[in-house]
């Protein structure tokens, strides 16, 4: 188990040690550790290691630098410069956030970036301002069209996040495939099978082998349901930003060039629809209504999109984080290599 501040320092020194700046190290940072209490080890720190080896082979462009190529109303552009993908994203829910105060809905969206790690960070940041968050990105092909088993979408997450009163934050954060391609890999690494309806080897076979559903097409949520969100969220995301779409995209976890990821964030001000305080009362009441609901057999808890995961960052907060340890061995050669005598 590790503290909090701990992981943050050791992750923010491997940054620096990239070569991002002490501002910028820490707010990704942030994020990434973040992940890690809310128990999505997939998009936390673990994501140093493919940042380490992009910047060996020069996939990736560190310190990080976002340039507005676009600004109209309430629309801005962004490139991400294919930097750290958590400051770009940061950076245009800020802007969304900012400029919904005046227009009531802002929307910012951002072209070559890189991952992002997980979008309900991002959706927060608006919800902590009083304002409904969105947010959505593209990814490499891991899923199959609807009929098909050649994989041309992503899984293509997306996120909205709902502020309370004194409830927690209803926060939606998934992918339109059953699994994030993460726990997958995860799977793959830690020699563990997954359940049979994740994911198609590549002859578009049901398999609980991490590595052939590697090869293969992962399973979208509610079939063609999913299959369609996932091609939208690719032309909203992708095409309409200026960045890469279908199989432009590359994976972030092999070294197959520059991801061209792309994003977007939407703030919406509540204050223009209703008096916010009024608004995140009953927001309150519809949480409690939604766990006073009558439970089916051998259900305790009623849960909200995100309380699982909040209730995770509260333990891990008192106890500490669990990273695996193929993630902390690797962390701690990394720490070596840059001369730190930090470790996890």
């Amino acid at each position: 188990m590790i503290k909090e501040e701990q992981l943050k320092k050791i992750a923010s020194e491997i940054l620096k040690a990239y070569g991002e700046s002490e501002t910028n190290a820490s707010l990704a940072a942030d994020c990434l550790v973040k992940a890690d209490l809310r128990g999505i080890s997939t998009h936390g720190t673990y994501l140093l290691i493919p940042i380490f080896d992009r910047i060996q082979a020069g996939m990736i462009s560190i310190p990080t630098k976002i340039d507005i190529i676009k600004e109209k109303g309430a629309v801005t552009i962004m490139d991400g410069g294919n930097g750290l993908g958590q400051l770009a994203a940061r950076r245009a829910m800020e802007i969304s956030v900012e400029k919904a105060k005046d227009s009531g809905i802002a929307t910012t969206s951002v072209k070559n970036a890189n991952n992002i790690s997980f979008l309900g960070y991002y959706t927060e940041i608006a919800s902590r301002a009083g304002m409904i968050g969105i947010a959505a990105c593209n990814a490499a092909p891991a899923i199959a069209p609807w009929g098909s088993r050649e994989a041309f979408i992503g899984t293509n997450p997306f996120s909205i996040s709902i502020p309370a009163k004194n409830r927690r934050t209803i926060l939606l954060d998934m992918s339109s495939s059953l699994v994030a391609r993460g726990k997958i890999r995860q799977a793959f690494r830690n020699k563990k099978s997954i359940p049979l309806n994740w994911a198609l080897d590549a002859e578009g076979n049901p398999t609980t082998n991490p590595e052939e559903a590697l090869k293969g097409t992962l399973l979208p949520i509610a079939g063609p349901k999913g299959s369609g969100l996932a091609i939208i969220i690719d032309i909203l995301t992708g095409m309409l930003s200026g960045s890469k779409y279908g199989t432009e995209v590359k994976t972030f976890h092999k070294l197959e060039g520059e991801t061209g990821v792309g994003m977007f964030c939407v703030a919406i001000n509540i204050g223009y629809f209703l008096n916010l305080e009024e608004f995140l009362s009953q927001v309150d009441h519809y949480i409690d209504s939604v766990k006073n609901l009558k439970k089916v057999k051998d259900i305790s808890e009623i849960y909200l999109p995100g309380e699982i995961e909040f209730l995770k960052e509260e333990k891990a907060k008192n106890e500490g984080i669990e990273l695996a340890l193929s993630t902390a061995e690797k962390l701690n050669d990394i720490l070596s290599e840059i001369g730190s005598k930090l470790r996890l």
